[in-house]
């Protein structure tokens, strides 16, 4: 059973000289925690808020995106209202910018759809001592880890059945993090939450996530489940993240930096569009446009070697 299903999504939007999102297909399933990793402008965030029917003014979409079975694309007006205030809820990255400075958290929980008692039960669901002081209390009163549980509560509010975590964990510190990404992989345990996480730390996509899929200039590269993703990266951009990461213990000498930098909406591209910072790129690279093949231990990558090994 799939929850959501996005299908040769592609979204252009007017001036841009190449696809915000080119054939971005991804799956997620009731009770599964999948990764979305990539640069920054890679298409991460417009494809989460595309299960919202969210995409930017103006823009042209094609393909599909479905939750259980439903063309989000196709909904208006109430119908559009009801999937985003209970089927799908995004928690995103700066909790202080979901929360009004001059309301208090309990006014924050029950404008979802919470009654105070049900506030006072979100909170302590997420962790969070002495609950009902705290929905008394206004954001400044509270950490960045606290608020951050807050507006998890908060989405929780509606009983959504897929959770979107937008870098819901960059701000935090490191010991904040490890708790907020195990009370989402709790939360998904108790309540059967579909999770998708955007990140850009493909170390912690491998060590949390079910599944994870690697995206650049708008297209998928690489789809794989974490661990062959990690042990095993078939696309040249995937490994390339990996060495440029840090990680304890590591033996291979110092993080290597991708070259280059990654293309904007200007630039437009015949082939590969990862071809200009590729160091196995081949000359076919540049006219081949990029279709995902089946890789050994399961998955796809987006590049012509795979391809060639499958011929």
């Amino acid at each position: 059973m799939t929850l959501l299903d996005i299908e040769e999504l592609t979204v252009r939007v007017p001036g841009a000289a190449r696809p915000l999102l080119a054939a971005v297909s991804l799956t997620v399933a009731p009770g599964e925690v999948v990764a979305l990793v990539g640069e920054s402008g890679s298409g991460k965030s417009t494809t989460a808020k595309a299960a919202l029917g969210l995409l930017p003014a103006g823009s042209e979409a094609s393909g599909s995106v479905r939750f259980d079975g439903t063309d989000v694309l196709a909904l208006t007006g109430e119908s559009l209202r009801a999937h985003r205030a209970g089927s799908v809820a995004m928690v995103h990255q700066d909790p202080r910018a979901a929360l009004n400075p001059v309301r208090r958290v309990g006014d924050f929980l029950t404008e979802r759809g919470a009654s105070r008692s049900e506030a006072a039960e979100l909170l302590a669901s997420v962790g969070l001592t002495e609950p009902a002081r705290r929905l008394r209390q206004r954001p400044h009163e509270l950490s960045g880890g606290m608020l951050q549980r807050v507006v998890i509560a908060g989405a929780l509010a509606a009983r959504p059945r897929l959770l979107l975590a937008d870098e819901a964990t960059s701000a935090l510190d490191v010991t904040t993090q490890a708790d907020i990404l195990d009370l989402l992989r709790a939360l998904r345990d108790e309540h059967g939450l579909g999770l998708l996480l955007i990140t850009h730390d493909l170390h912690l996509a491998a060590a949390y996530c079910d599944r994870v899929y690697v995206m650049y200039a708008g297209h998928v590269v690489e789809a794989r489940t974490a661990d062959a993703l990690f042990e095993t990266p078939a696309h040249p951009y995937t490994r390339g993240l990996l060495s440029c990461s840090p990680a304890l213990g590591a033996t291979t000498g110092p993080p290597r930096p991708i070259p280059g930098r990654p293309p904007s909406l200007a630039d437009a591209f015949d082939g590969c569009p990862f071809v200009d910072r590729c160091g196995e790129a081949e000359p076919a690279c540049g006219s081949w446009r990029p279709v995902p093949a089946p890789v050994p231990g399961g998955g796809t990558a987006a590049c012509l070697k795979e391809k060639a090994h499958q011929s």
